[in-house]
Formats: structure tokens, C-alpha cells, sequence
């Protein structure tokens, strides 16, 4: 067995950042960005009212100045003219501001008899003006390393770039095996159970922005999987669920091997998924996943979620961490990392983790429940309740 650390470097050396395409806008919310947007004008293109009131010049704002009001600036219709001493130009929020005034006095500080305005004797010292490129300058270059948010294409939008260029979304293949599985709303055999795991998976995929497909159940004989292998050929990326173990029944590392699969690892280190596997096959890449149901989910957190991260650009490196304070007396662990299904809870303003009690691999009430989960080092001795851990959250993954 090799450790976690160990074998999500392997998985991750397996992949590369997709190809990219030219898409629109509208279309990248939750895309990677293979290239960066450049923005073709400054945010704000002009300088602009921060407030409705009066743009004015600096050395008519004082007390009790008398200014005639010359025109009107409202947004998307500014005022052609300029603004001289003893003059005022009636201004709306984001409207520009006119030639040769230097500030907007509020509205609220004047008082209006026709053409003519008189500021107050409580006048403020901010100028409420957005100068031109404030926000960002004609030419700023934006790249994040994450996918795109709401708020990012409000950006790129606000950059007048309509179209971005993205990594493809990479083709995730689901395959489960077993001549015990029936798809969900069949009449399971007395033998039987439902196949479940791979709609989180492919949930999982979706989340991460690939695309996902499930196909027919492979049954445990070398013909049904060989099928079911070509018929996954053209994905990027071949999630195989049960099988990956070394039972009578426990085909894919042989039949894939036949196919001609290169594979990089077969066991790991922890709890729950000890039996796993991942390589290539042609031009995918190949990940065996235990069948037990909280031992494939697991699985797909810990490997298949950094996979499709770098294969959509973003860097290869493990889900990100948090830490938190243990909310129970846990026991020493052994010799293989554990993820424990964990609830989280908030007290004086640090984060709490309580592992459930049973930790089983086919207990799917429980990983439903889960918001985290518990990372226990491999040989790490008993924990107290207070204690500093780590943990990876799973109901608002970053």
C-alpha cells in the first residue's frame, strides 16, 4: 500500500490541462480560464457622480455660495458643457462628470429656489467623484486561478470582453460492475442491491464543471466489461466503480490491463478505500474506486475532484484543508490514513468537529449527513476533545 500524499501525486501527474475553446460569456460561469481577459476600457470610462446633488468647482464650496444651475448630467446623458466658478451642474449617481467640475455636493446639503442653489453650512469634505479607471484600467489583465464566480463575469463583463477562453470540460465515463447491481426503479433480485454510487459521482464531476456520463452496469465477466471500456473510450477521464479489488469477481485491473491499460498504483493507505487503482487507458485516464458506497464517495473527494482541477487548468494540489477544534475523545488510528464522516457545529466562534460514531463503508445516511471530513493520520495516537485538527469540508467545498 502506498500512502495518500503518495498516490494523489500519481493521479496527478496522469493529468494535464485540456485543450482549450473560445466560448461565450454567457456560457463560463464556473469555466477556467486558459487565457487571461483583457479588459478594452477603463471601469469607469469617465469620472463619475458617486452621489446625486451638484457638480461644482472646489473654490465654490463653502457656505452659503450662491451657484446658477446650467444643466442636467444623468447617466448614459451626460452634460456637454463645462462648468465655470458661480456655476453648478444638477448630477445622478454614475452620471459623468462635467468639464471643470471638481466634486458633487449632496443634494440633501442644498437648498434649490430655480435656477439658482445655496450650499449649507454643513458641507462634507468628500468629493463623491469616482475618477476615471478607478475600478480598473484600459488594458488590466484578468486571470484568477479558480473558476469563474458570478462576481468574475460581472468583471469581464464590466471589461467589455464578451468571449473567454477556457479549458474544455473534461468527459468523466462512470462505469459501475457487479452482477449485483441494478439501476435505480428496476426489481433488484433477492441477491441484488440498487447501484448508487455512481450518481455522486457523477454529481461530483458536475460540481468540478467536467461533464458526466453513467453507463449500463458491466456484470462480472471479462466480455461485459471489455464492452463497457469501449464504449468509455472516448472520455478524458474513466471512473470504474467496484471490482478494484483482488477477489475471483474483482476484474477491471485485469480486463483493463488486456485492453491495454498502464496502471500507476493499485492499493492506498486509507479508510475508507483501500482498494484503488488508477493508469491509463489509450487516451483516458483510468480511476478504479471501491464499490462499498461511502468508500467510492470518499474517493472521488480525495482523487477525483484535484483531477478535474488540473485537468481544467487549475493547479494540481490536494483539496484544501481547514482546521477546527475536535468536539469528542477520538481513539489512536492505525496504520492507514482515515477520513472520518464528521457534523460541524460553531462555539465562541470556532469551528467544532464531531465524528459520528459509525463510521461504517456502506453507511450512506451517515456520509449524507456528513458536512466534513475528519482527517486522521495514519499511526496518530488518541485525540482529546479541544484538540487542533484538520478537516475538509464537503457541504461548501472551495
Amino acid at each position: 500500500m502506498i500512502p495518500v500524499e503518495v498516490a494523489l501525486e500519481r493521479v496527478l501527474e496522469l493529468c494535464e490541462p485540456l485543450a482549450t475553446e473560445m466560448i461565450d460569456l454567457r456560457e463560463a460561469a464556473g469555466r477556467v480560464l486558459a487565457e487571461p481577459a483583457t479588459a478594452r476600457r477603463a471601469q469607469p470610462p469617465f469620472a463619475a457622480s458617486a452621489m446625486d446633488g451638484y457638480a461644482i468647482r472646489d473654490a465654490d464650496h463653502r457656505p452659503g455660495c450662491k451657484l446658477k444651475v446650467i444643466g442636467t448630467s444623468a447617466a448614459g446623458r451626460g452634460y456637454s458643457g463645462a462648468v465655470s466658478l458661480g456655476e453648478a451642474v444638477r448630477i445622478f449617481t454614475g452620471a459623468p462628470v462635467p468639464e471643470g467640475a471638481e466634486r458633487v455636493v449632496l443634494q440633501e446639503d442644498v437648498e434649490r429656489d430655480g435656477d439658482t442653489i445655496t450650499l449649507g453650512n454643513s458641507l462634507e469634505e468628500a468629493r463623491h467623484v469616482r475618477p476615471a479607471g478607478q475600478d480598473f484600467e484600459d488594458g488590466f489583465r484578468f486571470h484568477p486561478r479558480r473558476r469563474l464566480s458570478p462576481a468574475d463575469l460581472a468583471l469581464i463583463a464590466a471589461m467589455n470582453v464578451p468571449r473567454v477562453t477556457v479549458h474544455h470540460r473534461a468527459d468523466v465515463a462512470i462505469l459501475s460492475t457487479g452482477d449485483e447491481l441494478v439501476m435505480p426503479g428496476e426489481t433488484p433480485g433477492p441477491d441484488q442491491i440498487i447501484a448508487s454510487n455512481g450518481f455522486a459521482l457523477a454529481a461530483i464531476a458536475e460540481e468540478e464543471g467536467a461533464t458526466a456520463r453513467i453507463l449500463p452496469i458491466a456484470r462480472d465477466d471479462e466480455e461485459s466489461l471489455r464492452y463497457a471500456l469501449d464504449l468509455a473510450r472516448d472520455a478524458d477521464l474513466i471512473v470504474t466503480i467496484g471490482g478494484a479489488s483482488v477477489g475471483d469477481h474483482d476484474l477491471v485491473a485485469k480486463v483493463a490491463g488486456s485492453a491495454g491499460a498502464e496502471q500507476s498504483f493499485h492499493k492506498v493507505a486509507m479508510r475508507p478505500g483501500k482498494p484503488l487503482m488508477a493508469g491509463r487507458l489509450g487516451r483516458s485516464i483510468m480511476l478504479g474506486l471501491p464499490g462499498n458506497p461511502v468508500s467510492s464517495i470518499v474517493c472521488g473527494h480525495i482523487f477525483l475532484r484535484p483531477m478535474l482541477r488540473a485537468l481544467h487548468g487549475l493547479p494540481k494540489a490536494p483539496l484544501p484543508t481547514r482546521r477546527g477544534r475536535l468536539g469528542t475523545d477520538v481513539a489512536a488510528n492505525g496504520p492507514r490514513t482515515h477520513f472520518m464522516r464528521a457534523r460541524l457545529s460553531d462555539a465562541d466562534g470556532q469551528t467544532v468537529v464531531t465524528p459520528f460514531d459509525r463510521q461504517g463503508s456502506a453507511l450512506l445516511t451517515v456520509m449524507a449527513d456528513a458536512d466534513a471530513l475528519l482527517i486522521r493520520p495514519a499511526q496518530d495516537g488518541p485525540r482529546e476533545r479541544g484538540e487542533e485538527v484538520r478537516f475538509i469540508p464537503l457541504k461548501t467545498l472551495e
